[in-house]
């Protein structure tokens, strides 16, 4: 049995520059605490806990030191907030969520409606409203649009993770519906990248396992993408979770991950794979 990883996977250059802000903050001493998960990635969040960095729910539950911000953004007024309390704050918003929140707040300051593609419950499809002035319509689909717009200028942002495919859907249903439509495609492309690879892998392998936090919706589109290819497909977290009868048959097994799963999680995966076939 054969291990082949896909070409793009892994941590994407967001979740490294957050890692690295946070281990900088925890290596320089003093109380560090992050707004919710650094990123969604359970055990890269409990590695960070074991280094002595903490998670809040919420703001008034940081007292002093030191406050991340999550790579998903936040509402700014929780920045601001956070600051007039006195904390050291550091914003580890991925730069790619922040391009989002800057074209959801030039839309809104242009007079547009504005509609959000992503999922209304995750956090940074929120920090994305919160730029847009707190009113947007969100969907994931183009069938979630209502069936009354508020206005006939409409633009467009993209939760970062969101497929292309996605995007376009919706687009193509405004189009007909609008007099002006402007469109901020702030789609990443490393996401992109590592759709597109996972894609063509599911379709060369028996069984492909995507690696990567149950909680984090890049990774979960990845084994969505590539079910869709290859009923053979399994989202794990760790080696733990591989289960030998996946293999039974397989000459060739793929390998991929979410951008927030670290290498070393990956590796983990790969010789649990690679000490299975050699059980064989």
């Amino acid at each position: 049995m054969r291990v082949v990883v896909a070409k793009h996977a892994g941590v994407c250059y967001g979740v490294e520059r957050a890692l690295k802000l946070v281990g900088e903050a925890a290596a320089a001493g003093g109380e560090v605490t992050t707004l919710g998960p650094l990123i969604h990635n359970p055990q890269a969040v409990a590695a960070l806990e074991r280094s002595g960095v903490g998670v809040a729910k919420s703001l008034d539950e940081v007292s002093s030191g030191t406050l991340v911000i999550r790579t998903h953004g936040v509402d700014p007024a929780v920045i601001r907030s956070a600051e007039r309390r006195g904390l050291n704050v550091i914003d580890a918003t991925c730069p790619f969520v922040g391009a989002a929140h800057a074209c959801a707040a030039d839309l809104a300051a242009g007079g547009y409606a504005v509609v959000i593609v992503g999922e209304s419950d995750h956090p940074e499809v929120e920090g994305i409203l919160a730029h847009a002035g707190g009113e947007a319509i969100i969907v994931q689909r183009a069938s979630d649009l209502p069936s009354r717009l508020p206005a006939r200028r409409i633009g467009v942002v993209v939760q970062t993770t969101q497929p292309p495919a996605v995007l376009a859907e919706v687009v193509d249903a405004l189009l007909p519906r609008v007099s002006e439509l402007r469109v901020c495609n702030t789609i990443c492309s490393a996401t992109a990248k590592r759709q597109e690879s996972a894609a063509r892998l599911a379709d060369e392998v028996d069984v492909i396992v995507v690696v990567g936090g149950h909680n984090s919706g890049n990774t979960t589109r990845l084994a969505e993408i590539c079910l869709v290819r290859n009923e053979r497909t399994h989202h794990v977290e760790t080696a733990d979770e591989l289960d030998e009868a996946w293999f039974r048959g397989a000459e060739v097994v793929g390998v991929t991950a979410g951008a927030s799963t670290p290498d070393e999680q990956i590796r983990g995966v790969i010789s649990a794979i690679e000490a299975l076939a050699g059980d064989e």
